[in-house]
């Protein structure tokens, strides 16, 4: 079949599709003018109620979609809503994605999700690109700028961060209670008869992975046991971190019946490793990890872990955004930690 000439392929391919709808079509085909047809779009116009049902009823025959960049230059607003995440890849904050996503459809937003990269100069950089798409208002998850920043930020349009506990006219917060989550699961461990418990810490410039080391240092405190720092690894929150841990610590002859893991992709990569020493769990090490990830629940064990409500807390970062954009100030509460127990942990047979 011979070719078309590129001009006139590209005609034939321009008169193919469907022509599109203005705002002006729909006004004359419901007997109105241009404006009354934005104003009821923006739910504004005071008409009657024949004409707004001819107005719908115009929009709906021609198939006429609302431009959210023509609404935003009219109103003022472009019914976007930007969420920066650490990583878009991370099944944690993926989930938190999701919840932001629900709610804000729920209202007419879109969600524009950008990535910090896990360090403040990306995610200064991902809050301009945001503002300069012109959202209404930006979700930072466990952001990496200071608090005078996102204080600053909130003077120029609403903002919701998680991970923090700050105020402001425009800007609300929601914290975990990372701290009692990993005192919960410490203690877990302890009353299972483990006294030898490592801990895989989290990055160590990130403040939930802090509060969970403190909670983890606070519990054995209580019990009377003092903390052996050659039981404290360093991790990353990555799986492979986790797999390091157990490694070293095997390598170095470390003693130990329990693994706390300060997130559940680490526990995960502890897992492998024990799996990959012959070292069977819960019989002969118990392990727990924190976050609650679907990924754990299918692990072999199930593992116990300290239920973080991500998705969840998506949405209530969503609902407090959609809450600022109205003008009101949102509450804000988060569910308090609790352990949830599975197959990974079982009382200590060493000691």
């Amino acid at each position: 079949m011979p070719r078309l000439p590129a001009a006139r392929g590209a005609a034939a391919s321009a008169q193919a599709q469907p022509p599109l709808v203005t705002i002006e079509m729909v006004a004359q085909a419901a007997g109105v003018s241009p404006s009354t047809v934005s104003r009821i779009l923006n739910g504004t116009a005071v008409v009657s109620e024949d004409k707004a049902k001819a107005v719908h009823g115009a929009i709906e025959r021609l198939g006429y979609v609302p431009s959210p960049v023509a609404r935003g230059l009219a109103g003022g607003r472009t019914f976007s809503v930007g969420a920066v995440t650490q990583s878009l890849d991370s099944p944690f904050y993926g989930a938190a994605l999701r919840g932001i996503e629900i709610e804000l459809q729920q209202i007419g937003y879109t969600p524009l999700f950008i990535s910090g990269q896990w360090n403040e100069i990306d995610e200064r950089r991902s809050v301009a690109v945001l503002r300069a798409r012109r959202v209404d208002g930006i979700i930072l998850l466990d952001a990496r700028l200071s608090d005078g920043e996102l204080l600053q930020l909130a003077e120029q349009l609403p903002v919701v961060a998680t991970g923090r506990t700050l105020s402001a006219p425009r800007l609300a917060s929601l914290r975990f209670d990372n701290f009692q989550g990993a005192v919960e699961a410490t203690q877990y461990l302890l009353r299972l008869g483990h006294r030898r418990v490592v801990f895989i810490a989290g990055a160590p410039d990130h403040q939930d992975a802090q509060e969970r080391q403190r909670g983890y240092l606070h519990a054995l405190a209580v019990s009377g046991i003092a903390p052996d720092e050659k039981l404290i690894v360093a991790g990353d929150y990555s799986e492979a971190s986790g797999l390091r841990a157990i490694d070293g610590l095997l390598r170095r002859g470390a003693e130990f019946s329990a693994i706390f893991a300060a997130n559940d992709q680490m526990a995960l990569g502890a897992m492998l490793g024990l799996y990959r020493h012959g070292i069977a769990i819960p019989d002969q090490v118990s392990v727990v990890g924190f976050d609650d990830l679907q990924a754990g629940h299918f692990s072999i064990p199930p593992l116990s872990s300290v239920h973080q409500p991500s998705c969840e807390m998506g949405q209530i970062a969503a609902r407090a955004m959609a809450a600022l954009l109205g003008g009101t100030r949102p509450e804000l509460q988060l569910p308090v930690p609790r352990l949830i127990v599975r197959e990974s942990a079982a009382p200590c047979r060493r000691e």
